[in-house]
């Protein structure tokens, strides 16, 4: 071995050991007290701090009549929480009109309260956010695909559209909604269940086109080694009968550990399917049922782990600042319609 080969190979052994060491001294830096023997006044002396453990947030569904100043709360709260990125589950903003200038104005709003958060906000298209053809292209001038796949910390996390229609199928679903909306002040209960878009299996569950369905076929090949995977939507396609494309997806991750999130429905609820987690979260601002206990705002907390995830649900009504109140002016708002009317 040359003399300048020794040389290199000893200065990177020094690095090494010097590394170590000093990672060494960082860990037991870390915790230190006094006691020399005996008992101590704790449980144990290891302390949670894995290495490929993080924290994510989820929000769901602002609109279908929000109210006003609710997700800025969220925002704020979620800042005192730190996750290191934030999903949505899609009605972000009002829409359901053609009107290029008011789409723009919401969505320019909405941008604004997201861009407050510390951490990076993804965004998901729900049914408001995608009502007709032309929201659709506006969605994806201004933020490009409808549905995609990021990985964070060998996490896989799928994003689909539960909106993707055919561009005929769209607009016979916008025009139907638009005359429901139009016409349901002036009718009976009765008249209002058989008008044609409450009718519409596409109003409860959505749907997936084949051209998503293979695009997540290949991601989810495409990355076999991840340690989980975190399928969001805004509609629960799953409950969907003959759906071939979403259920091509769930075939595909049969073999996997994986967790579902949606909304849609403005009420929170849990349901062991293919036995995995499928949670479907409540509001962060939109319209509530004030008969039912489980409508209410909050954010979902993900923490994962080498074991999997660990979820909790946060009512916004109690997380507080170190003051001992709802920041943001929360402190004036409803969180629960069933419990302020």
């Amino acid at each position: 071995m040359k003399k300048l080969e020794i040389e290199t190979y000893f200065k990177t052994i020094i690095i090494a050991v010097t590394l170590f060491m000093l990672s060494c001294s960082t860990e037991r830096a870390a915790f230190h007290h006094h006691l020399q023997s005996g008992p101590t006044p704790w449980t144990q002396n290891e302390f949670d701090t894995s290495q490929d453990k993080f924290t994510f947030a989820i929000f769901s569904d602002l609109n279908g009549g929000e109210r006003d100043k609710v997700f800025e709360v969220a925002i704020a709260q979620l800042s005192l929480l730190r996750p290191e990125l934030i999903l949505s589950l899609g009605d972000l903003i009002d829409g359901g009109t053609e009107n290029r200038e008011t789409l723009a104005k919401e969505w320019d709003f909405f941008d604004q309260r997201a861009k407050d958060a510390l951490a990076p906000v993804f965004y998901v298209g729900g049914n408001h956010d995608l009502t007709n053809v032309t929201m659709r292209d506006l969605w994806m001038k201004r933020y490009g695909s409808r549905y995609y796949h990021f990985v964070y910390r060998n996490v896989l996390f799928l994003i689909l559209d539960s909106e993707d229609y055919s561009e005929e199928r769209m607009k016979e679903i916008y025009l139907a909604r638009a005359e429901y909306l139009n016409r349901r002040d002036s009718m009976t209960p009765e008249q209002v269940q058989e008008m044609k878009y409450i009718n519409m299996p596409e109003r409860r569950t959505g749907d997936i086109g084949l051209n998503q369905s293979e695009y997540f076929l290949d991601a989810i090949a495409d990355h076999s080694d991840v340690d989980w995977t975190f399928v969001f939507m805004h509609k629960p396609v799953w409950l969907k009968n003959n759906e071939p494309e979403f259920a091509a997806i769930e075939s595909a991750l049969s073999d996997h550990p994986y967790t579902l999130f949606n909304g849609h429905f403005h009420t929170y609820s849990h349901t062991i399917r293919n036995s995995r987690d499928y949670i479907m979260l409540g509001t962060t601002g939109g319209g509530q049922n004030g008969n039912d206990p489980s409508s209410f705002d909050h954010v979902t907390l993900v923490t994962m782990t080498k074991d999997g995830p660990s979820i909790a649900s946060l009512k916004l009504g109690g997380i507080l600042d170190k003051s001992g109140l709802i920041p943001a002016g929360g402190d004036k708002l409803c969180f629960q319609s069933s419990d302020c009317g």
